[in-house]
């Protein structure tokens, strides 16, 4: 792991613990099993839903970007503001809010999950199976 990786550890320490894995040429940072940060290139970018996203662009910080087939794809991740490296309080709230924005989008893939569950369910409950002669 990078020493940036090991800085924004010891930066979010008061938040609780904070591991990282590798994956895709950079790492994702979690908090209580969850995904709420990633960083590429000694960048740091924090998981954005509807939410929390305005927070940002009132900023003017960009998504994370990479390119795919000749395409710009962006994620629903943005930079982090510079400010925070500076005021660990500050570094916590962004945090914080990355990581409500992961179990909020973790809860909804749940209960889509769960909606497809009960349908198939459904489904099958009143289907009749085919008998060989049909």
């Amino acid at each position: 792991m990078s020493e940036f990786i090991s800085f924004v550890q010891e930066l979010l320490q008061k938040w609780g613990q904070i591991t990282a894995r590798r994956m895709f040429g950079g790492h994702g940072l979690y908090h209580e099993g969850l995904m709420f940060a990633i960083v590429m290139d000694q960048r740091l970018y924090l998981k954005t839903d509807e939410l929390n996203r305005p927070d940002f662009e009132a900023m003017g910080l960009k998504p994370f970007t990479f390119t795919m087939k000749g395409k710009d794809v962006a994620l629903s991740y943005c930079a982090a503001p510079d400010e925070i490296f500076d005021e660990p309080l500050e570094a916590v709230r962004w945090a914080q809010s990355a990581w409500d924005a992961a179990l909020r989008g973790h809860l909804s893939k749940e209960q889509a999950r769960e909606k497809s569950r009960k349908r198939a369910l459904e489904r099958a409950r009143y289907s009749k199976p085919l008998s060989k002669d049909e």
